[in-house]
């Protein structure tokens, strides 16, 4: 499973350039982490919120700030660079989604399913690969768009709390060690918050799907 963020080695070496005051160093590695940025933004934001604030509005807000803290990260990089730019663009998520979740609310049903963007088909298909069991059969399924419906609204009724691992594990393509040093937790206490999660995630499927009738017993 591909991390959705650039080379970590790449990274190492225009952070040494930076820190030794190359400022053409920080512009590039501002922008070789923009396409990550823009798809987590975009994972992330509100599907309601999105049709009334651009996605590269965010984007653009998560690299003001970046570059407003970014001597103060080379000084004391606390977490690896793309985890420190994942925080700031949390962060932003939440300021907008504080600013306009209340007209979003008014203007569409509250229980809406989670809609993900296109690129992330083949991550719902690798989730799906670990939820469906042998109780849940392909006839059971139906199709691969039901299956992916399914799952996405799934995950939105999820607690926050199960919800974001979830997103961070399968959509953002993060390792549980990455997760850990992200939430603040131990290894074992990040994959145990996530177990919990998907078992949670499975059995709210598992309860969605119609009773299957008895197999037939052979002659």
């Amino acid at each position: 499973m591909a991390s959705n963020w650039p080379d970590p080695d790449r990274t190492e070496e225009l952070l040494r350039e930076a820190r030794n005051g190359d400022d053409g160093a920080i512009n590039r590695l501002m922008e070789r982490h923009r396409a990550a940025v823009h798809r987590l933004v975009q994972i992330r934001l509100d599907q309601r919120i999105q049709r009334r604030l651009d996605v590269s509005d965010v984007v653009q807000d998560v690299f003001v700030e970046a570059n407003r803290r970014i001597q103060r990260y080379l000084a004391n990089p606390l977490l690896p660079f793309h985890l420190w730019l994942r925080h700031i663009a949390r962060d932003r998520i939440i300021d907008a989604h504080r600013r306009h979740r209340q007209s979003a609310r008014r203007s569409v049903d509250r229980e809406q399913p989670l809609v993900l963007p296109a690129d992330c088909d083949h991550s719902t298909r690798e989730l799906a690969g670990q939820l469906w069991d042998h109780q849940l059969t392909p006839e059971a399924a139906a199709t691969q768009k039901e299956l992916a419906v399914r799952i996405e609204r799934g995950i939105s009724q999820l607690n926050d709390q199960d919800a974001e691992i979830v997103l961070m594990r399968h959509y953002e393509h993060l390792s549980n060690q990455e997760i850990a040093q992200s939430l603040g937790l131990t290894e074992p206490a990040a994959s145990m918050r996530y177990l919990r999660a998907i078992r949670r995630l499975r059995s709210m499927l598992l309860d969605e799907l119609p009773p299957q009738p008895p197999a037939e017993e052979k002659p």
